[in-house]
């Protein structure tokens, strides 16, 4: 049976070996993805697709009995619908 130090050099070997293993098979994977790139013409959002984030819109009315608030946009709630907005604009 292997002593408690030698197995923690033995381990060190391994997590050396693997680090070089990785770096190799991640520069040849980089080189493949490279040249697939460049032989189909493949953009970044076909490679990594993404959506842009909606952009939030800033609310324009606030309740002051809840503090509910409403961007002004879409079918307006309960507490402001059919009434004056006026008093409930946020300055």
């Amino acid at each position: 049976m292997s002593s408690y130090a030698e197995l923690l050099a033995q381990k060190k070997l391994l997590d050396e070996q693997i680090a070089n293993a990785r770096k190799a098979e991640s520069e040849q994977a980089l080189q493949t993805v490279l040249q697939l790139v460049q032989e189909f013409g493949f953009t970044a959002q076909q490679v990594f697709p993404w959506k842009p984030q909606p952009k939030k819109v800033a609310a324009k009315y606030r309740d002051p009995a809840t503090g509910a608030t409403w961007s002004g946009r879409g079918k307006p709630p309960q507490w402001i619908a059919g009434k004056d907005r006026t008093p409930f604009v946020i300055a």
